[in-house]
């Protein structure tokens, strides 16, 4: 059994003149191998949130990326440092993104799900995919979301071998926990070039890569 979590951070705004959006947005996908290691990543998340917030019925609230305090996320780290489980993102610079890109974000999150999820190596599967992405779309877009996935990992997943998608909160699935802190890491990279908790996890990461980048990033 593989597991798959994916979820993201920043967002798809583009209205850089009378908003302020995030320059970035980033896709990340956490992949575990198996029962055990599926379910002791979210005992690491479940001990977090215990020991964070002091009460039995922590998992009620929930670790982002963008207000768990790096003590937190430290402890995350220590918890599952012995989990196996490989981590991937694809981020995507919007302020170099094409113009028209703007009025499709929802081509654009597809897109860079796809990405990411190309880069999971899925001989290793065994007997089934699951892929659970934090719930953010409804209705259509969930399926339109769904059958572009499906029709292009299809090709590298052995007919035989079931792949499944659903669509859950973060507090349903501790898991998406551990993908959020690990999107809000990659995402701080390049927003904020700060690199202080995405390298604790340097260990876990197998790939990740920012797309349409300025040319001075592509010199750094």
């Amino acid at each position: 059994m593989l597991y798959l979590y994916l979820d993201e951070s920043g967002d798809l705004g583009f209205d850089f003149v009378n908003k302020k959006p995030s320059e970035h947005f980033t896709i990340a996908v956490v992949a575990v191998k198996g029962h055990e290691q599926n379910r002791a990543l979210a005992g690491a998340v479940k001990v977090t949130l215990r020991r964070r917030f002091g009460t039995k019925n922590a998992w009620n609230q929930e670790l982002k990326g963008s207000a768990t305090e790096l003590r937190a996320k430290k402890l995350f780290y220590r918890l599952s440092a012995r989990i196996h489980f490989n981590a991937y993102a694809v981020t995507i610079n919007k302020k170099t993104a094409l113009p028209f890109l703007a009025a499709d974000k929802e081509r654009i999150y597809n897109y860079i799900a796809r990405q990411v999820l190309e880069r999971v190596d899925l001989n290793t599967s065994g007997v089934r995919v699951i892929l659970t992405v934090d719930r953010s779309k409804t209705g259509a877009r969930i399926n339109q979301f769904n059958e572009y996935i499906i029709s292009n990992l299809k090709a590298r997943v052995d007919p035989r071998i079931p792949l499944e998608i659903f669509h859950r909160s973060s507090q349903e699935v501790l898991q998406l926990q551990a993908a959020d802190m690990l999107a809000w890491g990659i995402f701080r990279k390049y927003e904020r070039q700060d690199t202080e908790w995405i390298e604790r996890l340097r260990g876990k990461l197998v790939f990740e890569e920012c797309l349409w980048v300025q040319k001075n990033e592509e010199r750094a």
